[in-house]
């Protein structure tokens, strides 16, 4: 199966006639992404090559595939594989071994360059990467090396370093199995207890790590209670698919387990939604006889109120034998004991751990802990997809992405400021509720929207947190409702009086559209914006008043401030329909009437001058929407200083 994911595999030896060089015509250019580094450097069968740089294509605008051309035992090969696109700063290839591409032996080192090739789909052309020097070691079995085991005093789920050579990284090319064997001393036991038979991964320390890696003091060992083990390890790699290799010489090693601890809580404040994460050692979890949990006694005193006596205890998500995690709700002991929603204030007590493991139970000492409640917190995160990137081609500002969201950015903090909202552009993880939204290329709806909140149905005063405003939703396509939902970039083209083949033109079209986009659309004559322009300096727009301009710097200015405004004012609208906005406790979802510089507006209301904030106009919430979202995202930052439309 793994042969099937490479769609092109080319091997080659030079041959007196023919060129060592890649051959460069019209339809092929040395302009493609750029390679920094390909991983790891001893590969086997079922590795997975990794190879990192910028600029990378995603499938829909092209294929793309890893050459490596140079020199393997001596012999001139060329190899070509096809590599998947994970970002814009990887790609993945998945290597099949050494006979699968045709190379003459299983093992051998391989120096050359690797370059990746893309095949585009945008404009036909063949764009090749600059080379990147590399060096592999290709195997087609690898054999480990175990030189040293580490042990000491440590708690259940500790990992153990393990040295050596030649580990597998796991995936398709197997895994390195620590084999453990011994005895265990209880603390107060005379007996020390047999063990055997104990098989357990071997994990990289670090990516690509060959020489180092690590298993969890698994609780199957000895259990959770504290005592000495004295044995030895030894390794064995198991490749993917194939029987397990040999067996290496032991290794002794010595652990002292300690009872479960709890050392620290983070962030000191934390709000409904958000993970508390707890360090420590000895937690388990992740099992169907394994469990922590932390029993919490102390008071909690509200905000202006009296101290309560509190004592609860709550079940943690497991993440590792120092890390769990717990993320404030309301269905458990503390969210029905205190209103996450409406109350803030202060736990202050102990925090003490206690661990489960089949029919054993150990605790560990109370701590003194202090845990903060703040008022609810709307953690966005703006997912720009890779469609919304190859739009940018149309507009002729592909180079300028950056600066386009760093606008997007700038337009919805400023939006929302004064609301208790924090906008993040990549997954949150310090939060398990949070909402996102995407912004994306054309309308997959199909219906030329510039954007559309499909979440389902109203929700009045954010009871949800989590709100997804793209993708495609089954419950809205079931009401009879678009099922796509984000912003769609490519839809911008109706305010154009000559959209071409992208938009179809609105009501609302208007010249200036054309005056700010019309010298970066090759389709309308003009020349994409270059990073050697943004290299040589930009000038940087705190208003739209000097747009439209006939320089080119201020030229590319005005268009990264009129896009970024446009995709900014748009995706902060939809948020406000995911809160419950324009009409919270009503039916309707758009203001009544057409009043100029109010956000909430129907579409048709709001000309293309305020949705690019050129000309003096820009929306924002009107009075009562705004102050419905300070009462339902409270916080202690002040109200800005900006001059509201009436709502009504």
């Amino acid at each position: 199966m793994r042969r099937s994911i490479l769609l092109l595999i080319l091997l080659s030896t030079a041959v007196s006639c023919g060129s060592d060089e890649t051959p460069v015509g019209p339809a092929v250019r040395e302009d493609g992404p750029t390679l920094t580094v390909l991983q790891p450097n001893t590969i086997v069968d079922g590795s997975l090559l990794v190879v990192e740089g910028n600029s990378f294509v995603p499938p829909e605008s092209g294929s793309s595939r890893l050459q490596l051309r140079g020199s393997f035992r001596g012999v001139d090969v060329e190899i070509s594989a096809a590599a998947r696109f994970t970002d814009y700063n990887r790609m993945e290839i998945d290597w099949p071994g050494a006979a699968s591409v045709g190379l003459t032996a299983g093992h051998g080192f391989f120096d050359g360059e690797a370059r990746i090739i893309v095949e585009s789909s945008i404009d036909g052309a063949t764009h090749l990467s600059p080379p990147l020097k590399v060096s592999l070691n290709i195997a087609d079995t690898l054999e480990p090396t175990l030189k040293s085991v580490s042990g000491g005093v440590a708690f259940v789920n500790s990992r153990i370093l393990v040295e050596g050579e030649d580990f597998l990284l796991g995936g398709n090319e197997g895994i390195t199995t620590a084999l453990l064997e011994g005895c265990f001393q209880r603390d107060g036991d005379a007996n020390c207890d047999t063990i055997g038979g104990l098989s357990l991964t071997c994990d990289p320390e670090k990516p690509f790590s060959r020489d180092r890696c690590t298993f969890a003091f698994d609780p199957r060992i000895a259990g959770i209670h504290p005592g000495t083990f004295i044995g030895k390890v030894s390794l064995r790699n198991n490749p993917g698919g194939l029987p397990a290799g040999a067996t290496t010489s032991a290794q002794p090693i010595t652990v002292q387990l300690s009872r479960p601890a709890v050392f620290s809580l983070s962030p000191s404040t934390s709000s409904l939604g958000q993970y508390v994460f707890v360090t420590g050692g000895g937690f388990v979890g992740g099992a169907d006889q394994s469990l922590t949990t932390l029993e919490f006694k102390g008071s909690f005193t509200p905000k202006g109120g009296s101290p309560m006596n509190t004592n609860l205890s709550l079940v943690p998500e497991f993440v590792s034998g120092e890390l769990v995690r717990y993320v404030l709700n309301e269905d458990d002991e503390l969210g029905k004991a205190v209103d996450l929603r409406n109350v803030s204030g202060s736990f202050d007590g102990t925090v003490q751990p206690v661990t489960l493991f089949g029919a054993e139970t150990e605790s560990g000492d109370p701590v003194p802990m202090t845990l903060k409640i703040g008022g609810v917190r709307q953690v966005i995160y703006l997912r720009f997809m890779p469609s919304f990137v190859e739009s940018l081609r149309h507009f002729g500002l592909r180079a300028a992405d950056q600066r386009i969201r760093d606008r997007v950015f700038q337009v919805a903090r400023r939006d929302y400021q004064g609301v208790n909202v924090d906008f993040r552009d990549t997954v949150p993880q310090d939060f398990a509720l949070y909402e996102q939204v995407e912004v994306s290329g054309p309308d997959p709806n199909g219906l030329g929207m510039l954007g559309y909140d499909n979440t389902p149905g109203k929700d009045k005063e954010n009871m949800r947190l989590y709100d997804k405003i793209g993708g495609v939703n089954a419950t809205t396509q079931e009401d009879g409702y678009p099922g796509y939902g984000g912003v769609f970039v490519e839809s911008f083209f109706g305010f154009s009086t000559d959209p071409g083949v992208f938009a179809k033109k609105l009501d609302g079209a208007d010249p200036l559209f054309d005056a700010v986009f019309d010298p970066f659309r090759t389709d309308r004559g003009g020349s994409p914006v270059t990073a050697e322009e943004l290299g040589a300096g930009i000038p940087e727009l705190t208003s739209g008043d000097a747009c439209p301009s006939t320089e080119r710097p201020t030229q590319i200015a005005c268009a990264v401030w009129a896009l970024g405004s446009m995709i900014g004012t748009t995706l902060t609208h939809e948020i406000g329909h995911s809160l419950g906005l324009a009409d919270p406790y009503g039916a309707d979802f758009h203001n009544p009437g057409d009043v100029p510089g109010r956000l909430m507006d129907s579409g048709g209301a709001r000309d293309l001058p305020e949705r690019v904030e050129i000309g003096g106009k820009h929306g924002a919430f009107c009075d009562s929407e705004f102050d419905y979202l300070r009462q339902i995202l409270p916080t202690e930052q002040d109200a800005p200083s900006v001059s509201r439309p009436s709502c009504f």
